[in-house]
This record gives structure tokens, sequence and C-alpha cells, in this order.
């Protein structure tokens, strides 16, 4: 166990590969209820959204998802959530990070001229992440929803372990599909659900899950983790993240990422591949050939499904050629590595 965001976390249950392996081949559950939940009402609501956030969400229709992020106004990025359209053009929720809560409240508030209804669900939200290939077919059995046509960034409502109103939806941060579950949990029995859920997966070998291999799973995908490879220094466009970027709106630091795709970036955010023994870890300076500077660690860590060590960082963008050697230190030694395509794991 460890502190996280105010909650006491678990680390692993019954180790970090063991939960690791149970994702990618079977199913396994984590609690992430430390998640950040704002339900944004009215008829200007997507107008603050819009403005608040780097994607359209004007696209969505009612049951939709998307991954987004609140860039702030200096072209960095405040967070990175999810926003979901319960009702088109008046009623949404976003999905924070936990240690962001009261960061993203403040700014959104902040922006919030047109005195959208706000409420911060998130100390009374329960949310289950159950993630794997056979997940989909262990939560049907709980619930009259269909859950197997469920598309991907697509979600339903309805009664699932005797309790009404939960949101299924179709996402994860794992790469291995399966569902994330809300609730509230004064109006559920949230141990009594985390049990109806272990005991239907008990014959697929379901596993709790912790906080480690939440890590390498979204490592091997070359998800960002905020507070690693994004935060408030850094812009969508460095980390690759271009595609939640819509320029056909006006939203915060548009005219910087603008420029930034015109013209170009000074650094890019790469996943890399030790070839020499080490594990690249978080700050661990990254350099070229002749030992200049080029970079730094963002994630680092051994991928238990390739077996071998793998990192991101950003490094300077003339230096990030796929498949280039670049060099890691680690307790003052120099590691070769090589920069990959992303994703690192690619399930075959």
């Amino acid at each position: 166990m460890a502190p996280f965001a105010g909650y006491n976390m678990p680390i692993s249950y019954s180790g970090i590969k063991n939960e690791h392996e149970a994702v990618r081949k079977s199913v396994g559950v984590f609690d992430v209820s430390h998640m950040g939940e704002f339900i944004l009402k009215g008829k200007k609501a997507l107008d603050l959204i819009q403005r608040v956030t780097s994607n359209d969400a004007s696209k969505l229709k009612d049951g939709e998802a998307q991954y987004s992020c609140l860039p702030n106004a200096e072209g960095g990025i405040v967070d990175d959530l999810l926003v979901y359209c319960l009702e088109k053009n008046n009623v949404y929720m976003l999905v924070v990070n936990a240690s962001n809560i009261e960061k993203d409240w403040n700014w959104i508030q902040e922006h919030n001229t047109d005195e959208v209804e706000m409420h911060n669900t998130s100390e009374h939200t329960a949310l289950l992440a159950v993630q794997g290939p056979n997940a989909v077919s262990i939560i049907q059995e709980l619930t009259d929803m269909d859950i197997v046509n469920l598309k991907y960034y697509n979600f339903v409502k309805g009664t699932f372990c005797d309790t009404e109103n939960v949101l299924i939806s179709a996402t994860g941060y794992t790469g291995s599909g399966g569902v994330e579950i809300y609730f509230d949990s004064r109006e559920a029995d949230s141990i009594q659900i985390w049990d109806s859920i272990m005991e239907a997966g008990v014959e697929h070998d379901i596993k709790p899950c912790g906080l480690g291999c939440r890590d390498t799973l979204r490592l091997e995908m070359g998800y960002c983790l905020y507070g690693n490879d994004i935060d408030d220094t850094t812009s969508p466009i460095e980390a690759g993240l271009g595609w939640i970027t819509k320029f056909d709106k006006d939203f915060n630091s548009k005219k910087i990422f603008e420029k930034q795709k015109k013209k170009g970036v000074e650094r890019k955010l790469v996943g890399f591949e030790m070839q020499d023994r080490g594990i690249p870890r978080k700050n661990y300076l990254i350099k070229d050939a002749d030992g200049n500077e080029i970079g730094v660690v963002t994630s680092g860590s051994q991928s238990p499904s390739l077996k071998k060590a793998i990192g991101m960082g950003y490094v300077a963008a003339d230096k990030a050629k796929k498949n280039s050697e670049i060099f890691i230190e680690v307790r003052e030694k120099q590691l070769s590595a090589l920069i990959r395509k992303l994703p690192f794991y690619t399930g075959e």
C-alpha cells in the first residue's frame, strides 16, 4: 500500500507481474474510485467544455466519450481527462486525475463565465476498471445492458448488480479492452458490487490489480501519465497528442499549438527500448553518442509482456528519429537504447 492523492492505494495484491499478465491474458479489476468526476449541466455546458478542452466535444452524441486535455494559457497541460456526453448540449461528465481534482475544478470554474451548473461528485462516485480480454463477458453476466456490443469509447446507463443508474463505458488505460464502471457509492453497496464481479470472474482466474501494473500496462501502450509524461510545461503537440487538439474552435493556447504544428516543436516525446541491461527511471538524463544531453526520461519500467526495459522521454526533435540510438544515464553509466514506434505492445 502507498499514499496517493489522499487515498491509501494498493501498489499490488499478488505481484505486479502476476496482475499485469492477468489483464493481458484474461481479466483484472482496479478500484480507481480516487479519480475525480465533475457534472456540468445547462444550455452553456458544451460551450464551457469547448473553451477549456483541446478536443472537439461538439462531435459527441449521447452515450459517447472522448479523450481530451485541459490546456493552460502558456501552452502546457492542466490535466488530461475524459469527457462523457450524458445529454447532448446539456449534461456532461468530466473524469479527471485524482491528484488534480481541486486544481481542475478551480480552472474550469475560472472559465465558467456563463454560470454553468457544476457539481463535483468525486467524493461519492465509485469507479471500477474491469480490464482484459475476458472482462466484457464477465460484466455481461451481471446486467441486462448490452455490454458485448458496446463500441470503444461508448457507454450505457442502467441497472448493474441490482444497482440503478450505473454507467458502464468501453474505456480503460490498459490496452487490453474491458470496461469502466461508475456508480454512486451512497446508493450502492460498493463491496457487494466488487464481490459480485470477483465471483463472476472466478472461472477466468480474475485478479484484483494495483497501481503497479496499471503503470506497466499503460507504459507498454505508450499512454501518457499526468505528472510524468505530460504536465503544465508540456504541450499536447510535443507529447504526440495532436490528435486530441482540434483547431476548428477556440480554446486556451490554441495559437501556441497552431504555431507548433505548423513550424514544428523543439522536443518530442518518444518511446525507447533498452539495449543494455538497466531500468530507466523518471528524470534520468538522455544523451547522444557524444555524451551531449538531449533530453530526459519521463517514465520507465521493465515490461512484463516484452520482457525488456522500456521507457518514454522528451528528446530534441532532431534526435527523435525512429530506431536511432540514444543513451540513458543510469548510475553514471551510459546505457544504450533505441527509439521505438509506440505502442510497444501490439498484442502479437
